[in-house]
């Protein structure tokens, strides 16, 4: 499989390749004998924060109107039936990812369609497993809807990502598995789906995005 570096990475992996390279100038100079220590820890923590951007490419194997394919990798922590007050205005199933730090941060639209909705909602930060963090957190809503019908996704940020990038407009056409967004050192992703949508996923499984089939309308 091969991996990229997501856009919204690689200004700041440039910026933190010319603050290491400073730091270990510096200890170069003055305090040579622990030069490799500080190599060795601001190596390991550029990977770390390397993994954090990485977008590995995942083609979808089959495209179809009426399956959900996962928008994020992660784990599931949520299947429930709820009251969506944003736009449905009505039941829905709800079903959320949970990003830890270690997951790919790509957002991936999970169905073909027309971005019917879109909002961003400033908001505090709490951690995203918080049961109010999918109305008080900083998030975006986007409705896409198909002839199968509409589902809504709402990106939410955490107590560590606090900052959601989207990049769709109301009235964009969009293509199944392509990237929605990106949401810097993980958080959650909720999923807004009709009743009579036949989930394919369970409680705690792990999921990834364009690769796990979520529902089908």
């Amino acid at each position: 499989m091969m991996v990229r570096i997501h856009k919204e990475g690689q200004k700041i992996l440039l910026g933190l390749v010319v603050i290491l390279a400073i730091i270990n100038l510096l200890i170069f100079y003055f305090a040579p004998s622990i030069l490799w220590m500080v190599g060795v820890v601001s190596f390991v923590f550029f990977v770390a924060v390397l993994q954090f951007f990485r977008n590995p490419v995942r083609e979808i194997l089959t495209t179809d109107d009426n399956l959900i394919y996962a928008p994020a990798d992660g784990k599931i922590v949520v299947i429930e039936e709820t009251e969506e007050t944003e736009y449905f205005n009505d039941r829905r199933l709800q079903v959320s990812i949970f990003m830890s730090p270690t997951n790919v941060h790509v957002n991936r639209n999970p169905i073909s369609g027309t971005v019917n909705y879109f909002k961003y909602h400033p908001g505090k930060y709490m951690v995203a497993w918080h049961p109010k963090s999918s109305t008080e957190n900083e998030r975006t809503t986007v409705v896409i809807g198909n002839r199968e019908g509409e589902i809504l996704l709402r990106q939410i940020a955490g107590a560590l990502a606090k900052r959601i990038v989207n990049y769709l407009e109301e009235g964009d056409t969009v293509e199944q598995g392509t990237d929605m967004g990106f949401i810097k050192f993980g958080s959650r992703v909720d999923l807004f789906l009709p009743l009579d949508a036949k989930l394919q996923i369970k409680m705690g499984q792990k999921v990834k995005g364009n690769k796990t089939i979520i529902a089908q309308l």
